[in-house]
Formats: C-alpha cells, sequence, structure tokens
C-alpha cells in the first residue's frame, strides 16, 4: 500500500503550523488585542487634541470622558488618554528589544553550549545557573539602581537579566539535534562546527525559540513597569505605564482611574503576548503532527 505524500503549501500562510495558528481562539484574541493596542499606541496620539505634555491647570482631576479628555486627567492636569499611548509605545518598544537581546544572547550560548558538550558545555550552563540562582528583579534592581536610568538602559538590563530561560530552551532542544543525520552529514563533509551550529541546527531549534521569544516579551514589559513603579525605571516627565502607576498610588482614594487605566493596558498588553505564545507552542509542536 502506497502514501501519496500531500503537496507542499505554496505559500506560508497554507503552511500546517498557520492552520492550527489560526484554529487556537485564544491565540488570535491575543493577537487581536496586540495589533490594535499597537495601532492605537502609533497612531493615537496624533488623533488626540493633547500632547502628552500639555498641562491644563483648570482640569486637573478630571475623570473619564470629561470634555475632550477621554482618559481623564492626572494631577498637573495631563491627558491621561495622551500619556498611556506614548507610554505605550515606549514600554512596547522595551520589551521588544528587550526580547530581541535577551533571544541572541540565550540563543548563542544555547547553541554553543548544547553542540559543543563536555567541559564547555557544562561550564556554559553552570554559568547560566549562576545567573538563575540570583533572583532577577533583584538583580534588575540593583542594576537599575547603579546605572542611569533611559529607556535603553532599561532595555539593556532587562536583557541581560532574561536570557537565562532562552538558552536552557535553545541547549535541550540542540542537545536533541546534534546526533540527527543532517548534523552527522555536515560533519563528514568537513563543514565547520560554527556552520553546523548557526546553519543547520539553529534554524531547526527556531519553534521553541519563538514561543521563548514571544513570552519575554510579556515578561519584559511586566519588569519595566514594575522597575519604574518602585522609582528605578523610565523616569518623568517621559512616561511609561510603570511610572504612571508610581504617580497614581497616592491618589488612589480620590481618582482611582489614574492607577486603573495604566494597570488595564499592562493587563491586556501581557495577557496578549501569553496568549500568542500558547498559540505558536501548540502550532509549532512537531509531535501534534499526524501521519
Amino acid at each position: 500500500m502506497s502514501v501519496i505524500a500531500s503537496p507542499a503549501p505554496s505559500h506560508w500562510w497554507q503552511s500546517r503550523g498557520v492552520r492550527r495558528f489560526m484554529r487556537h481562539r485564544l491565540a488570535l484574541v491575543g493577537l487581536a488585542m496586540i495589533t490594535l493596542l499597537t495601532l492605537a499606541c502609533v497612531v493615537g496620539p496624533y488623533l488626540l487634541p493633547y500632547d502628552e505634555l500639555y498641562i491644563d491647570l483648570r482640569a486637573r482631576f478630571s475623570p473619564p470622558l470629561t470634555g475632550d479628555h477621554y482618559l481623564g486627567t492626572d494631577p498637573l492636569g495631563r491627558d491621561l488618554a495622551a500619556r498611556l499611548l506614548v507610554a505605550g509605545r515606549i514600554s512596547l518598544l522595551v520589551g521588544f528589544f528587550a526580547m530581541l537581546l535577551s533571544t541572541l544572547i540565550g540563543a548563542v550560548i544555547g547553541v554553543v553550549a548544547g553542540y559543543s558538550g563536555g567541559w564547555v558545555g557544562a561550564a556554559l550552563m553552570r554559568f547560566v545557573d549562576a545567573f538563575l540562582s540570583f533572583p532577577s528583579i533583584f538583580l534588575l534592581l540593583a542594576l537599575a539602581a547603579l546605572l542611569q536610568p533611559s529607556p535603553v538602559m532599561i532595555t539593556l538590563i532587562i536583557a541581560l537579566t532574561s536570557w537565562m530561560e532562552v538558552a536552557r530552551i535553545v541547549e535541550a532542544e540542540v542537545r536533541s539535534l546534534r546526533e540527527r543525520d543532517f548534523v552527522m552529514a555536515g560533519r563528514m563533509l568537513g563543514l565547520r562546527s560554527t556552520h553546523i551550529m548557526f546553519r543547520e541546527i539553529l534554524p531547526n531549534a527556531m519553534g521553541p525559540i519563538i514561543v521563548a521569544a514571544t513570552l519575554t516579551v510579556a515578561r519584559a514589559i511586566l519588569l519595566e513597569a514594575y522597575v519604574s513603579f518602585l522609582g528605578y525605571g523610565i523616569q518623568p516627565p517621559l512616561p511609561s505605564w510603570g511610572n504612571m502607576l508610581n504617580g497614581a498610588q497616592q491618589y488612589l482614594a480620590s481618582a482611582p482611574w489614574l492607577a486603573i487605566i495604566p494597570g488595564i493596558t499592562i493587563t491586556v498588553a501581557v495577557t496578549g503576548f501569553n496568549f500568542i505564545g500558547d498559540g505558536l507552542r501548540d502550532a509549532l509542536d512537531v509531535r501534534g503532527d499526524h501521519l
């Protein structure tokens, strides 16, 4: 009995992984949440009557849906909607670039450790364990307190305290791939180890890396909000979701919307990226393929 293989999809959107992702309802909800939030942060500030630094002293502590201040104003009379959307640009960019840098560092260390094995792999993984032994939030706060806080510096600090999980995931995946036939064939052909690691093995380990990267964005947004909330992150007047919460904590009783609105926005962003990560994990899980 012969088995006829189905033809390969001619476009990426016809692939099996994409079809699985499109069937994952929570992933589609998360994708819609992040898309709408990103569009609002990119385009929204240009559509509002006030910018994030305009001060209207007569409208201090205006509640939401008051006149032209759709989400109300803060203690200085600044438009909360404008500050929220500009803060979203900063928080999302910090999360995205922290993810890129931490994924790059973790992937390189994980590939080298997983492929090399022996004392090299053991030394690299003990290095990872040493970083993991420190509570990341305390390490993050210590670095933020010592260095000049700015969006670029906060991005670097978050990346330098978030790469270890990616390294562990990649190292485990590479160890399972290094004895595969295509790797053995590359060795017999005399390919260099760097070529085999980064041109042959790494592309085959992209599934777990993509999932880990998506979840890292959510974690980086939370870390930025946490550090800024404690006063060690991005500093006013530059807004971020974290320092908006920091400025709102003393007005929880009199103006609760100052904390509720950025808190809901952080929740939407983190939940959306987590939903997307769950969908990607299911879509890229080759063990779910049926013959």
